[in-house]
């Protein structure tokens, strides 16, 4: 299993950014999917899941009405669009394999910085 996360980078607050999470490994279009981001000093924080077909998503509320996962399931890919990007948003954003607290693979991270 491989979870391979790129799209992050430098924005602006209220700018956008899109990650994306390549899959390898399994059959992608059997599993939710996930996206958690960690400070450092701080516990990872849950971001938002989608299950397996995309049709449920479920969102934190720090990022509800700003933040949307999608999945390709024919490209075996997972994207969160990112909008209105705050200065706390700032983390290193990662992919996991599961549905909200429950993962079992993860990918190596992305680094997103909002800052003025």
């Amino acid at each position: 299993v491989q979870l391979v996360e790129s799209g992050g980078g430098y924005v602006q607050p209220g700018g956008s950014l899109r990650l994306s999470c390549a899959a390898s490994g399994f059959t992608f279009s059997s599993y939710a999917m996930s996206w958690v981001r960690q400070t450092p000093g701080k516990e990872r924080e849950f971001v938002g899941s989608i299950n397996w077909s995309g049709g449920h998503t479920y969102y934190a509320d720090s990022v509800k009405g700003r933040f949307t996962l999608s999945r390709d399931n024919a490209k075996n890919t997972m994207y969160l669009q990112m909008n209105s990007l705050k200065p706390e948003d700032t983390a290193v954003y990662y992919c996991a394999r599961g549905w909200s607290g429950k993962y079992d693979y993860w990918g190596q991270g992305t680094q997103v910085t909002v800052s003025s």
